[in-house]
Formats: structure tokens, C-alpha cells, sequence
């Protein structure tokens, strides 16, 4: 006996009969001819080697061996209409888990909005976030650990990864109060550098850019403290132990109500933040969606480059 080919098609037609106790109210379901189910039946129960359906001309029943191949056909069919859905829902993103991988500047001045109006619209997706430094970013991306992924700079030509520009992310500097900002007005960067200055530590994009600023002035950048965490160079300025400068993006991160926020005039750079994906490789309908979600938000969009696409 082969029982293992049995098609779906047969289960169904199983079931219509017995719903319908006509071979030929059956088959109109089915869209079959009376004698083309009569022969699918027939076949079916040649292959089982026992007879299903007991006939006569006016009426249809199932037997004993029937009702038990009835109930087996129930739960496939069921089981196959639930994989449908779950690919349906799938694929139209109603379901399913995305993981997002971005600089920490990032994940707290401009994911909260974007992750607000996408989880509005798609509530079943599960959505998780790592936060990580620029060249983490890039490693968790790579690995396959986040399918997208938030970083500044651009990524190198190596790199199994595609790099799509969102925004350029203006420097400014931040000092306390009563620090040697209290002055409002536009500073030079070549003011800046003299100040008691609290840098961002090496490897961080940050501090690349700074180190680049100060090379145009020929002179290398030599920090009061060096620290690691954005909130920790927060925290040191608002307490007047020196000076910083940082992208804007950063600021929700730290103490703006302790500190002061003021215009570099030449500072000559500005980060670029972008959108990293595995290049050549197809995005879930999850993270197709949130793409449409990015392209659409209306943060800063004065300096947005261009807008996301799902391919």
C-alpha cells in the first residue's frame, strides 16, 4: 500500500463528498466533473486497497474505513489551511520577528518614533533591537543576527554589506551653563580644542570625525578624559569638568536640561548615518515593512538623503 501519496486534493475531495452525499453536488464544488471525482475516488481507494464510500444511484456514505480516512482528511486539510494563513500572515508582514542592530545615538534619538508607528501597524511582529558601536553594527549585520542595521560612516567596498545614506548628522557643541560655552554664540572649532575637552573614546565614529576636524588644524586632538559611553561624556560636562562636541542625533541621550547647546562655525564635517542590509540578499516582509515605515517618517527630514526602499 502507498499510502504516503495520497495528494491533499484527495482528502479534499473525501471530505466534499461526505459534506454533500452527491457525486455530483461534489464535483461541482470541486470544480471536477462527476465522472472525473468518481474516478479520483476510485483510484484513491484502489491505492489504500479498502473501499470508502458505499454507492448506489441515489445515495453516497462513507464506511467504517471511511469515516476514519474522514478523519484524518479533516486534520490535514486543517493543517493545511493554517500553514496558508501562516505564510499569508508572513508574508504581509502580519506576523513574524525582526531584529535591528544601530549606534546607540541612534536606537535612542530615532528609533522610538519609527518603532512606534510600525508596531501601530503591525502589532504581531516581534521586534528586537541591539545597540552596539559602528563596527559592531556592521559585525551583527554580517553574521546574520540583525537583518538591518544603523551605523555612520559608509562601509567599506570588502564588505558583504550594502550601505543606503539616510541623514547627515550635524556636529554641535555641548558644554554646562556656567562653562566656557555660557557665551551664545557661534564658536570656531579652533576655539574649542583649547577648551578642557571630554572626547568620545578611539574606534567610535565620533571620535573619527573629530580627530579628522582636527587634523584640517593641524593639530591633534589631546582630551581632558576620554570616555566610552555617551551618557558618561553627558554627565562629565554637565558637571564642569570640560567641554565636548557631538552629533545632534546623541543629544536624547544625555542631560540636556544641565547643559548648554551651541553652533560650531567650522567644524567641517558632518556624520552620516545610514541603513545597512546584507547586499544581494531578499528582506522578510518584515523588514520590507519597516523600510516603508523609515521612508515615511518625518523626522528632520530637511536632512534626510533619500528614503529607504524594501526590495
Amino acid at each position: 500500500m502507498k499510502r504516503n501519496n495520497v495528494s491533499l486534493a484527495d482528502y479534499l475531495a473525501v471530505l466534499t463528498l461526505r459534506e454533500t452525499g452527491s457525486f455530483r453536488a461534489a464535483a461541482e464544488e470541486l470544480c471536477l466533473s462527476p465522472s472525473a471525482l468518481s474516478r479520483q475516488v476510485s483510484g484513491l481507494e484502489t491505492q489504500l486497497e479498502t473501499r470508502l464510500f458505499d454507492r448506489d444511484t441515489r445515495n453516497v456514505s462513507l464506511t467504517a474505513s471511511g469515516k476514519v480516512f474522514a478523519r484524518i482528511a479533516e486534520r490535514m486539510v486543517n493543517a493545511a489551511r493554517d500553514a496558508d494563513a501562516e505564510f499569508d500572515a508572513h508574508l504581509s508582514a502580519r506576523h513574524g520577528q525582526l531584529t535591528i542592530a544601530g549606534l546607540p545615538s541612534v536606537t535612542a534619538a530615532l528609533l522610538p518614533e519609527i518603532l512606534s508607528r510600525f508596531t501601530s501597524r503591525h502589532p504581531d511582529i516581534d521586534v528586537k533591537v541591539i545597540d552596539a558601536l559602528s563596527e559592531s553594527v556592521i559585525d551583527v549585520v554580517e553574521s546574520g543576527r540583525a537583518e538591518l542595521g544603523f551605523t555612520a560612516g559608509t562601509v567599506s567596498t570588502r564588505s558583504r554589506l550594502a550601505f543606503q545614506p539616510l541623514m547627515n548628522d550635524a556636529f554641535v557643541a555641548i558644554g554646562a551653563p556656567d562653562g566656557p560655552l555660557q557665551e551664545d554664540r557661534e564658536y570656531e572649532w579652533s576655539e574649542l580644542v583649547e577648551m578642557p575637552f571630554i572626547a568620545m573614546a578611539k574606534g567610535t565614529s565620533v571620535r573619527e570625525l573629530l580627530d579628522s576636524a582636527c587634523l584640517r588644524l593641524d593639530r591633534p586632538l589631546s582630551p581632558r578624559f576620554e570616555v566610552a559611553h555617551l551618557a558618561t561624556a553627558g554627565a562629565f560636562v554637565a558637571e564642569g569638568l570640560g567641554i565636548t562636541a557631538l552629533p545632534e542625533l546623541t543629544l536624547p541621550v544625555l542631560p540636556t536640561e544641565r547643559l548648554v547647546q551651541r553652533t560650531i562655525r567650522d567644524f567641517g564635517a558632518r556624520r552620516r548615518i545610514g541603513l545597512v542590509r546584507q547586499a544581494g540578499r531578499s528582506l522578510s516582509p518584515a523588514a520590507s515593512s519597516f523600510l516603508k515605515v523609515l521612508a515615511q517618517t518625518s523626522r528632520k527630514p530637511e536632512r534626510m538623503l533619500s528614503s529607504a526602499k524594501a526590495h
